[in-house]
């Protein structure tokens, strides 16, 4: 049985898709595409395709991942074009790799998020940051399937800034409508801190309310490197396996060594 890992995204109006809608297209995808799939035991075989810390629906992502396993070897790149072309465009899967190592779950503890608020002057956001940050503690309230819950969106947050707008302003926006761009490295805690909670904080400890809604993508997510404060690509590793060679990729080494490497 072979596993492959798949990068894919979710772009314009298909990040208002649920988890779920996204399982059902790219099921009828793998059957499209005719991959022969490895199938689960028992009285309803399901194929066998893992999914892994989905964005919340109503944000857009270039770095969602998921594993599939498959009764016959396929070369990765051909299987990441036929899957491709047999979803619709938004849902783009932009990196396939043979799975060599264990553990791809264990190397997503971070992830990369960009907040749009147009309407929001960069200054004023820049305020805002800063009190997020100073602050030791920031209490938001969310409702969950337990009910409503009250818990720390600040200490799950290893970054916070404002970046230059100009160098990421869509051509087609009006050039007189102030827009702050927020960069966001969150920690992948529990429970779960969404850029949403991090939004509600800044609300709470600045006052900021951008007049419409946040525009919000995922950037990459993968291993938090805490000296650099960046997030790692959690596929490098089976690339590196793979060019290392089978004597050194199934060896329990080859997973845990390269996980520092290659940046998001």
């Amino acid at each position: 049985m072979q596993r492959i890992r798949l990068r894919y995204t979710k772009r314009g109006r298909l990040r208002f898709t649920s988890h779920r809608d996204f399982q059902r297209a790219f099921e009828r995808a793998l059957r499209r595409a005719e991959v022969p799939m490895a199938y689960s035991a028992g009285f309803t075989p399901h194929p066998k395709v893992s999914y892994a810390n989905a964005a919340p629906t109503g944000t857009g992502s270039e770095a969602e991942f998921l594993e599939i396993a498959l009764a016959d070897r396929r070369d990765p790149e051909e299987l990441r074009a036929l899957l491709d072309a047999s979803l619709p465009a938004g849902l783009d899967i932009t990196d396939a790799v043979e799975a060599s190592t264990s553990g791809l779950a264990d190397r997503l503890t971070a992830s990369v998020w960009e907040l749009r608020l147009v309407g929001v002057e960069p200054q004023e956001a820049g305020h805002a940051v800063s009190a997020f940050l100073a602050a030791e503690t920031v209490e938001v309230t969310r409702l969950m399937k337990n009910g409503v819950r009250t818990f720390d969106a600040r200490s799950a947050v290893a970054g916070l800034e404002v970046v230059d707008e100009s160098a990421t302003a869509p051509a087609d926006r009006p050039q007189d409508t102030p827009c702050a761009i927020l960069r966001l490295v969150v920690r992948h805690l529990t429970p779960a801190v969404r850029p949403d909670d991090v939004l509600s904080g800044l609300r709470a400890v600045a006052d900021l309310a951008p007049p419409v809604p946040a525009a919000v993508t995922r950037l990459a997510q993968g291993l938090f490197d805490e000296e650099s404060g960046s997030v790692t690509d959690p596929l490098a590793p089976d690339r590196e396996a793979v060019l290392a060679g089978p004597s050194k990729a199934a060896g329990p080494a080859a997973a845990k060594a390269p996980e520092g490497a290659g940046s998001a």
